[in-house]
C-alpha cells in the first residue's frame, strides 16, 4: 500500500516553483490556478521573497497548487475505486492542515478548480482573523507531554498541531509564546514559527463562520479513494462528511500523529510526500523509524522517476501481501477514553461512533473507518491512553 502526503503552509520556501517551471505546462497551469486563486501564483513562487510567501492569503493556494501540479505530472495515482475495506486499496491519502484540500482533490471529493478555489477563500479568511489579534505559533520539540500541557495552560495556549515524531506545534497570543520560549518544559527546545497567526485555535472562528456559510454551494462526491482525516485519523467516507471536516479544521487541533499512526496499522510499504516536500517526510521517517517503509520527499523533478515506480508498484502488488487481516482504531490524542456500548462481534458500518477520548482540553470522538465487524475492545472505560494507542480491534467485511 502506497501513502500520499499532502503538505500545507510551513512547507514553502523561496523559488520553489523554479526547478518545475522545466515540465511542460507548468507555467500555464500556475497562471491558470492563479487566475482561479486571483493571486499571481507564478510570480509568487519564483521570485517572491521569505515575507511574501508568508503571507497566508496567497502562501495557501500556491502551496495547494503545486502538489496538485506535481501529483498530475506524476501520470496518475491508482483508481479511483470503489471505497470500501478490502477492493483497490492501493492508495491512502493524507493532507496537513491545508494539505487536507490537496487530499479531497486527489480522493476525488473536489475538482482541481474547487480545491484551489475554496483554498483561496480559506487563506484570505485566515488572514482577516489573523489581523484581529496578535497571535502565532511555536513548536516544541521533545519533553515530557504532562509537563508541556501544564505550561501551555499557564500561558493561555493551545497545542495546534500534534504532528508525530516528537513535535507538536502550540498556537496563541504572542506574549504567551514568548513566555513559554523563555521558560520552556524540561528536556523542550521551543522555536518559533514564521506563520501568520494561531491556526487551528479559536482565534479562526471568524474564518470558520465564512467558510460554512460558503461551502453549501459545493456539491463534494464520495472519495474514490482511501482518504484520512486529520480531525482523527479514521477514513472518511462521505463527501459531505469531508467537506464538514475541511471547515471544522479551522479551528481544530491537527492530529497528524494520528494520521501516521494509522498509516502504519494499514500496512503502507511507502509513502510519497508532494512538493513543497520534506516536512511530512521527516515526521514519518522518525515516527515510524525501524519500519521497513520507503518515504519520498519529492524535492525536485528529478525525483519523478522513483515516484512513478513506487506508484506502479503499488498498482501490481497483491492485495494479500498489504492487507492485513484485522485494522487497529487507535486514539487520537493523549487522553481518558470513554468507548461506546458497542458489543464485541457487532457489524459496525464505516463511521459508527466508537467512544471519545478526552484531553485536559478538548474530547476528540472516534470512529470506525471502515466497514467491518468490532472483534475486540482493547480498552476500558477510564484508561489513559496515548496518542497512537490501540482502542479496538476491527475486521473488515471482505467481499463475497
Amino acid at each position: 500500500m502506497l501513502a500520499v502526503l499532502a503538505p500545507g503552509q510551513g512547507a514553502q520556501k523561496p523559488g520553489m516553483l523554479t526547478p518545475w517551471l522545466e515540465l511542460p505546462g507548468a507555467e500555464s497551469f500556475f497562471r491558470w490556478a492563479g487566475a482561479i486563486a486571483d493571486a499571481d501564483l507564478l510570480t509568487l513562487g519564483t521570485t517572491g521573497d521569505a515575507e511574501a510567501i508568508r503571507d497566508t492569503a496567497v502562501t495557501q493556494p500556491l502551496v495547494v497548487a503545486m502538489s496538485l501540479f506535481v501529483a498530475r505530472e506524476l501520470g496518475g495515482l491508482p483508481g479511483p475505486v470503489a471505497h470500501t475495506p478490502h477492493t483497490g486499496r492501493e492508495v491512502v491519502i493524507a493532507g496537513h492542515s491545508v494539505g487536507e484540500l490537496t487530499a479531497a482533490a486527489l480522493a476525488g471529493v473536489l475538482s482541481v478548480e474547487a480545491a484551489i478555489a475554496l483554498t483561496a477563500v480559506r487563506g484570505r479568511a485566515m488572514a482577516r482573523a489573523c489581523s484581529l489579534t496578535p497571535t502565532g505559533m511555536s513548536a516544541v520539540l521533545g519533553g515530557d507531554p504532562d509537563e508541556l500541557e501544564k505550561a501551555l495552560e499557564r500561558h493561555g495556549l493551545t497545542a495546534a498541531n500534534l504532528n508525530g515524531g516528537g513535535q507538536v506545534v502550540v498556537a496563541g497570543p504572542l506574549e504567551g509564546l514568548a513566555a513559554l520560549k523563555a521558560e520552556p518544559p524540561a528536556k523542550a527546545r521551543v522555536v518559533p514559527l514564521s506563520v501568520a497567526g494561531a491556526f487551528h485555535t479559536s482565534y479562526m472562528g471568524p474564518a470558520r463562520e465564512e467558510l460554512e456559510g460558503l461551502v453549501g454551494g459545493l456539491r463534494p462526491a464520495d472519495p474514490s479513494r482511501l482518504l484520512l482525516s486529520n480531525a482523527d485519523g479514521a477514513a472518511v467516507s462521505t463527501g459531505t462528511e469531508a467537506l464538514s471536516r475541511l471547515v471544522s479544521q479551522v479551528t481544530s487541533p491537527v492530529h497528524f500523529d494520528a494520521c501516521l499512526a494509522t498509516l502504519r496499522e494499514l500496512g503502507v510499504t511507502a509513502a510519497i510526500e508532494l512538493p513543497p516536500a520534506g516536512a511530512l517526510a521527516g515526521l514519518a521517517k522518525r515516527e515510524w523509524k525501524g519500519a521497513d517503509v520507503e518515504v519520498l520527499a519529492l524535492a525536485g523533478p528529478a525525483d519523478l522517476d522513483r515516484a512513478r515506480a513506487l506508484i506502479d508498484a503499488a498498482r501490481v502488488q497483491p492485495e494479500a501481501e498489504h492487507q492485513p487481516d484485522w485494522r487497529v482504531v487507535v486514539s487520537p490524542v493523549r487522553g481518558t477514553v470513554s468507548p461506546a456500548d458497542v458489543p464485541e462481534g457487532t457489524r459496525l458500518p464505516a463511521g459508527t461512533p466508537l467512544g471519545c477520548v478526552r484531553s485536559r482540553r478538548e474530547e476528540v470522538n472516534v470512529s470506525a473507518g471502515y466497514d467491518g465487524v468490532l472483534a475486540e475492545w482493547l480498552v476500558h472505560d477510564g484508561d489513559l491512553v496515548d496518542a497512537g494507542d490501540p482502542l479496538a480491534r476491527l475486521y473488515p467485511e471482505v467481499p463475497a
